[in-house]
Order: C-alpha cells, then structure tokens, then sequence
C-alpha cells in the first residue's frame, strides 16, 4: 500500500519485533511498495528485516469469514513457503523467518497480522508487475517447474473461493440508491450499473469452469498464486521468488495464467520440462477469478466510507482496468 494504515503506529511494530524474533530496531521506515499489504524496514546493527503488515479485515472472503479465518489461511501460506525453503531445499524462495515460539505469523492488535522476512538486497524484475523479456519469463518458469514438483504437508488446497462475491452480488442489487460514501462511490456504482448484466456472465462462466477444473484433483500441485514480475528479485544468487502468502494446492495453471498471455511458447516449455499438458478451461478459470476477486474488493471499498488517499485513487484506475467484461472478454459476448 501507499500509506500508513492510521491505527498502527511504528511502535506496535517495534514491539512486536523485540517480543517475538528479539529485534530491537533502531529505525522503522514505512516501504510504498506492492498493494495490498504494507511494509516496513527494520534496522539494527547493521542488520535489516523486512516486515509485512495485512488487515485481516480486507482478507475476509465470504459473509460469514472472520479474521481468524483470514488469518489461518496466511499462516498456512506462509508455514507452505518455510517448508519449500526447508524441507524441500529450494533456496529460492523467501521464506518468513520464525518467532521464538516457531511460529510465521503474528497477531497484532486483533485487526492485523505480521510477517517477517530477512531483508533481500537486489532489484525487482521488470516494471508495473510485467516480465521485460523472454529471458526473464522463461528463468520464472523453471522457478515454477521447481516448486510446482515439490511437496508440503502443511499447504491448504484450494477451495475456489472468489473473495467479496457474497458482497458484489449484493451490490448488484444496489444500483438505485445513490453511493454518497466518498469521492468515488457514485464513480463506481454508475460503473458497475453499466457492466451488471455482464459481471453477471461472468460469475455463471465462472461457477462452470470451476465445477470441471475443481473435479481434476490429481492435477493439483503447489503453487504460489501470483508469480508476477513485482515477486521475483534478482539478487547476486540468482532470481528469487518472494509474496507467499497466496501459496495453495492448485492446478498449475493457477501459477501460469498470467505468465503465458501473449507468450504461447511458455505453455510448450512448462509441458516439455513437466510432461503436464496445460488445460485451457483452468487457465481461463484462475484468470476470471483474478478479474472478480479484483472487482469485487475495489467496489467494496467505493461502496464504504472513503477519502480521497493515494491509494482510493489507485484502487479506482484498478477498478476502470478490470471492469470492463466485454473488452477483457470478447469471446463471451461476441
């Protein structure tokens, strides 16, 4: 995220590193990276940590989810990372480093979890989350070929949930009434009124890949969830792969989606260096889940009290950008 979150002042976090993995930090300096979560640099001694902060309540996913839910389900994302890391060996990726009592995750202050990770000198790989190369695509398919061939026996299996639909179906039926909650709600609602018939294609075509792909259980392997350019560092040691806490049992194609548009070569290669031949309907299904977990969470936000930050402004080109069904895709309207 861009900003702070206002409840959370740098002195909880320092609290929680000397209590819990005995760091006494010497500064605190909040990190504008990534979205979605925020992060923080500790410093102490010359040594550096990197520590990632969620609100819980923007992981629920369901009507009836709590943030123990939300919270389980990221301790297990990340415990699957720390496993890849030990047990499976791969030193590629940046697994969370354990409190003194062996756990990965922290609560803090009931609303917020806690990460900490060693502090990864490098470069991030491409720019706005896209891979610049081939080069650089296919070095991040021989990551995935790795960790989609390994084994955990603490990674949860997917579910194919889609986060906020209970609350975009809701909305749905919410369009008469004017959204006076900030500078965008009206934005939002006049945005989502002339795509609703069309979002609502989207959630049946959804409901029916899932039912096919769901059903294919001996495909399902580890993956990471979003193995885009933002989450993978070049360091001295090579490319590593960072963001762990979308780990889950999956079919491939949940970790490939993404990386094979407008690269059909990548989908030859991982087939070729796997020996799985990659299934359309479940690369269509985890790139549709993408689109609605996306639209569903900016409308949320909109359809709520908001101010005009940084981040409102960003969530709303990202909710222009996905919104529209007909563009991202044709070959359901046409």
């Amino acid at each position: 995220m861009l900003t702070a979150p206002d409840d959370l002042a740098g002195e909880d976090i320092r609290d929680a590193l000397r209590v819990g993995w005995g760091f006494a930090a010497s500064s605190l300096e909040y990190q504008p990276v990534g979205f979605g979560s925020h992060h923080w640099l500790a410093a102490a001694r010359g040594a550096r940590l990197f520590v990632t902060v969620d609100d819980l309540a923007a992981k629920l996913r369901t009507a009836h989810d709590s943030a123990d839910d939300a919270f389980s389900r990221l301790a297990a994302a990340f415990a699957t990372a720390l496993s890849l890391h030990q047990d499976a060996q791969l030193a590629f990726v940046v697994a969370p480093k354990q409190d003194s009592g062996g756990r990965v995750l922290h609560r803090l202050k009931d609303r917020y979890s806690l990460v900490v990770h060693p502090y990864v000198p490098g470069s991030q790989v491409g720019e706005g989350g896209e891979f610049q190369t081939e080069t650089e695509r296919l070095a991040m398919l021989e990551l995935l070929v790795e960790v989609h061939g390994a084994r955990s026996s603490v990674v949860r299996a997917d579910d194919f949930v889609v986060p906020h639909r209970h609350e975009l179906e809701l909305l749905l039926d919410d369009l008469a009434q004017p959204w006076n909650t900030g500078p965008y709600g009206e934005r939002a609602r006049s945005l989502l009124a002339a795509h609703a018939r069309s979002v609502g294609v989207l959630l049946s075509t959804y409901d029916r890949l899932a039912t096919r792909v769901s059903a294919r259980t001996e495909r399902m392997v580890v993956t990471h969830g979003e193995p885009h350019a933002g989450n993978v560092m070049l360091t001295s040691e090579g490319f590593v792969l960072v963001d762990w806490d979308t780990a889950l049992l999956a079919p491939p194609e949940r970790d490939l989606w993404d990386l094979c548009q407008g690269h059909a070569g990548v989908l030859d290669a991982y087939a070729m260096a796997t020996g799985t031949a990659l299934d359309q309907e479940a690369l269509s299904l985890y790139r549709l889940w993408y689109d609605l977990a996306e639209i569903g969470g900016y409308l949320g936000l909109f359809r709520a009290p908001h101010t005009g930050t940084a981040d409102a402004a960003q969530s709303w080109t990202n909710l222009w950008h996905f919104l529209q069904p007909a563009l991202r895709w044709p070959q359901l309207f046409t």
